[in-house]
């Protein structure tokens, strides 16, 4: 027996079982495509970890990022003092993020060169005030040099690496310039006193005073015990002038200073009656 397809399909019921078969069809291909087809062409569900690559050199990321199928870009440039120069600053994804395979990674270099900012000019100022605009620079402030004159730390003149410098020269953030100033006269004012201050703290009346420090650490600084100023010279109260320097021992509490020993056992041979 024969099926007669044209009288089926000539029907209304036909019709709908054609466009039924028809919709099922392209949805079946739909599903194949977006849930099976596609996740394996795509590696879908595998992901990888993004390390942290801030502080490597650029020579070390190709390898460093290969051997994880991974690439990277620079997209932008900045400068710090903190990290040397090629390094990488900041990335994105950020180191923990989840990528798919051959992910580019964006990142921004330090750059080899500080960029410049012109000298401020100090002349006649205060030396806080001096302080101040050296810090909204960039700049630091380096060693003071007192000459006479009859008003207390008032900055005559400028110096970068040994040499007089005009306000408006360009030179590289980060830069130390030295202050010339006047010392007022006779004017002196007691040694603060810093023994038993960590290094960090002993610099807050140090240079608050506006002196300057000259540090020796002393035997094994390792371990978790704090590092304290042992000794310093001149000693607590002694007189001492602006742009003087404060000499400090560091180490941890108890260590013996050097040539402490001997003089110690020289003191013990001049209190013994035996002697």
């Amino acid at each position: 027996m024969k099926l007669n397809l044209e009288k089926y399909t000539s029907t209304l019921g036909g019709v709908l079982a054609s466009i039924l078969a028809t919709i099922a069809i392209i949805l079946l291909l739909a599903v194949s495509y977006f849930y099976l087809y596609l996740p394996a062409a795509t590696n879908h569900g595998e992901t990888i970890t993004v390390p942290s690559i801030e502080g490597l050199h650029v020579s070390e990321l190709e390898d460093f990022l290969v051997k994880r199928n991974l690439r990277y870009e620079v997209n932008d440039s900045s400068y710090t003092e903190e990290y040397p120069p090629l390094t990488v600053l900041r990335q994105f994804p950020a180191a923990g993020s989840k990528v798919k395979e051959n992910r580019v990674i964006y990142i921004s270099l330090n750059r080899v060169t500080p960029p410049t900012v012109p000298m401020p000019n100090l002349v006649d100022g205060s030396l806080i005030n001096a302080e101040a605009i050296l810090r909204g620079n960039e700049l630091k402030r380096g060693r003071i040099q007192l000459v006479r004159g009859p008003f207390l730390n008032l900055v005559k003149e400028m110096r970068y690496e040994g040499a007089k410098i005009e306000p408006g020269t360009r030179i590289p953030k980060g830069s130390v310039i030295d202050l010339v100033v006047e010392d007022g006269g006779n004017n002196s004012f007691p040694t603060p006193d810093v023994r038993g201050y960590t290094l960090e703290d002993a610099k807050i009346p140090i240079f608050g005073s506006h002196l300057n420090i000259s540090v020796e650490v002393v035997g094994d600084t390792l371990g978790t015990e704090p590092v304290v100023v042992l000794k310093q010279k001149p000693l607590p109260g002694q007189n001492i002038k602006v742009g003087d320097v404060v000499e400090v021992w560091v180490g941890k509490k108890g260590t013996p200073l050097p040539g402490e020993t001997e003089e110690q056992e020289e003191q013990d041979d001049l209190n013994d009656p035996l002697n």
